[in-house]
Order: structure tokens, then sequence, then C-alpha cells
């Protein structure tokens, strides 16, 4: 059967592969188009399979929300940054986004098995190996999470174009815009202090057990401190656990936009609750930061373009 150039420009904006490799899976499959994008899939899965190896440690972080009410944040990552800022791969992250949202899957096993909405005929992983071959790089679905309010509403801020992203969820009787306005500037404020807890209600007893170990320690290796009565020991050790759980837990953070430039967050939700008419209380937030955890590789770019010229 003869390759026409229309039969290619289909196949291609169906699949997003290559010219060529789209002409050659027409020849292959005598132009039978189903069987076309079958044979790109399964060639991408033969790229994708040498391109498993690479570290992928860039990439986008998004978010979808439903009705206010239930939240999905990914973390999609690449190569490269340079694909980061391709729309083909930011397109791709937002479909993940949505799938997620609308996921029953308890972990990251059973999203990769579950169908791909945009084409029930392939999985999750299956689309995310199709992607692979499109773009070229290694790319890795690396985690995500929902939250769903059962009495409030959540929101949702990306920061630097998806470097990061945050999901608040917040307990109230009243969501209006007055509201989702605050809890944006919190979400802000998350992505910025990159708080551990809520309040101190979430640190176990166990943790601050062991850091007053550590600050115990510390006072006695100093020749000066360690001198001073125990009641002053245990006073300065009180003061700077203090002071650590005002910089780890959200509500105990001076809020960023306090125009004295003292007012917590604890304070501000106070003044946003008494505004609105209801109580107003962040309940849980979720802040994922692109290629967190992920050791990079050192690119020596020069010496690479060295090796190939050999």
């Amino acid at each position: 059967m003869a390759i026409t150039a229309a039969m290619v420009k289909e196949l291609r904006e169906m699949t997003g592969a290559g010219m060529m490799d789209c002409k050659k899976a027409l020849n292959e499959t005598n132009g039978n188009m189903d069987e076309a994008v079958e044979f790109l899939r399964k060639n991408g899965q033969a790229k994708a399979e040498k391109k498993a190896g690479r570290i992928a440690a860039e990439g986008l972080v998004r978010v979808a929300v439903v009705d206010d009410k239930k939240a999905a944040i990914v973390e999609v990552n690449s190569e490269t940054d340079f694909v980061a800022k391709n729309e083909t791969f930011q397109q791709y992250v937002e479909a993940v986004a949505a799938q997620a949202v609308e996921s029953d899957a308890a972990d990251m096993d059973a999203f990769m098995a579950e169908a791909w909405k945009e084409d029930t005929s392939m999985t999750v992983k299956d689309a995310l190996v199709a992607k692979v071959a499109v773009i070229g790089e290694n790319l890795s679905i690396r985690r995500f999470e929902k939250v769903e309010a059962a009495n409030g509403c959540v929101v949702s801020y990306i920061h630097g174009g998806g470097r990061i992203g945050v999901v608040v969820e917040a307990e109230t009787d009243v969501v209006n815009d007055a509201v989702k306005e605050a809890l944006t500037n919190l979400a802000m404020q998350i992505a910025a202090l990159n708080p551990k807890y809520v309040s101190r209600d979430e640190i176990s007893a166990d943790y601050i057990a062991h850091e007053k170990e550590i600050l115990l320690a510390q006072i006695m290796n100093d020749p000066k401190e360690s001198q001073k009565p125990e009641k002053v020991i245990n006073g300065m050790i009180e003061g700077r656990v203090s002071k650590e759980l005002k910089e780890i837990c959200l509500v105990d953070q001076v809020y960023v936009k306090a125009e004295d430039g003292k007012q917590t967050v604890a304070k501000y939700l106070e003044q946003v609750s008494k505004e609105v008419g209801t109580t107003v209380a962040v309940k849980k937030f979720i802040r994922f930061e692109t290629g967190e955890g992920i050791e990079k590789k050192e690119e020596d770019f020069a010496a690479e373009v060295a090796a190939q010229m050999r």
C-alpha cells in the first residue's frame, strides 16, 4: 500500500511521534493506522528502556482542583529544564494531574496500572512510555497526593512556573472569594518558607525530646554555657526549641504580608475568621518541590562533546 503524506501527518497528529518514525511505522504495518500506533508504542517501549537509567531530576509540579473540594498534586520529572519548558510536556503533566484527581489509586503502582483517561486502550504507564518516545528523554511520574475537604475547601498555588506546588485544605463553613484569597496567601507563604507542620499539635513528643537532647549536648560542650545553673540551661533549651517550632509550624510563623511584620499566621486566620463570620482553620497542606531529594547528575557538556568527536 502506498504511504501518503496525509497518512504520515495523521499518524503524527495522533501520536506526536517524529515524521520519519511515523512513515516507518506505516510502512511496517502496510498503512494500517491502528497497527501503526501500536508499532510506535512498542518502539517507544524500547526507547524508554534505553533512557530509563538517566537521572530525571527536572520537571514540573502541577495541581488539579475540582469544585474547590478535592485536589491532586503531582510531580513529573524530566532530564532537562529545557523539556520542562516544552508545551507537549506541560500538557502531559496537566493530564497526569487530571488523572490523579479522579483516581482511586492508593499508591504509585496502582496509579500506573489504571486506564489512561485520555486513551483507555492504554494504562498510565503505557502513556508515559509513549511520551518518552515522543519527547526523547527519560520521564518519571515521581509522586502524587490527593486532598479532599469534607467540610471546607481546597486551594492551590504554583510557583516559578511549576518548580513548587502547594495545596491547602481548610475547614470552614463559608467558602467565598475572601476565604480563598486568604488561603492562597498562605499557600504562597508555604511555598516560600517551607514549614513542615500546620501546628505544634502535629509534632510528636519524641521529636521534641530528641531536639532537647541535642541542644543539651551542645550547651554542655560549651565551656561557658555549661557552667550556668540548671534552671537557666533548661530555660535556654525551651527558648531554642520554641524558636525552632516557630520556623517549622505554619501557624506560628510570622505572616509574610503582615503590615507590622509581627502578626503570626494564627492571628491572620483569626482576623479572616472574624471578617467572614466563621472559623477558618488550615487542616492540612502539601508542598512539592521539583527534584527535591534527587541527586542530580553534574553535566560536563564540554567533555561530552569532546568524547563524541573522538
